[in-house]
């Protein structure tokens, strides 16, 4: 199985694909455990007028329809952010065991601010599957690899 920061850079490529494409700069991954890229997924929220277009909540949405719960246990979603409250709840809900990301949200919004595109919620998705009856492990933020993600932020919210 390769590295965090192999599947990270590849959430970093479908990020920038997303920008090529007219969203914003999300993309996420999911990988068996046998360490197979088995989903990709850029956000489309602008280009598809989904308001849960993001990366993560449209791979649950196919990861689901493809797999069993009790194959995607066994799954790690990347993703290059954080992932969001919805996003977080589509993990849970999809049953996938655990999480690995680049950036946290928070640091997110310390670019994005109060810009409308990105009104994001202060609680970070370890706060929201403590909640849960589900012990998703969750991995981030993967400081080898967080610059490269913030320069790409940096350049799409503070343009």
């Amino acid at each position: 199985m390769k590295d965090h920061v192999f599947y990270l850079k590849r959430t970093i490529e479908l990020s920038k694909l997303a920008v090529e494409h007219g969203n914003t700069p999300f993309g996420a991954l999911l990988v068996d455990h046998d360490g197979n890229i088995i989903l990709e997924q850029e956000n489309i929220e602008i280009t598809e007028k989904d308001c849960t277009g993001h990366a993560e909540t449209t791979l649950m949405r196919k990861a689901s329809k493809l797999y069993s719960k009790d194959f995607l246990w066994s799954c790690t979603l990347y993703t290059s952010v954080e992932p969001c409250a919805m996003c977080s709840g589509a993990i849970y809900w999809g049953n996938v065991g655990k999480i690995v990301y680049g950036i946290s949200e928070k640091e997110l919004l310390k670019l994005t601010g109060n810009n409308e595109q990105n009104p994001t919620f202060g609680i970070s998705c370890r706060e929201i599957f403590e909640h849960g009856q589900k012990k998703i492990e969750v991995e981030g933020p993967i400081l080898e690899i967080a610059e490269e993600i913030l320069g790409i932020h940096r350049k799409y919210w503070l343009k």
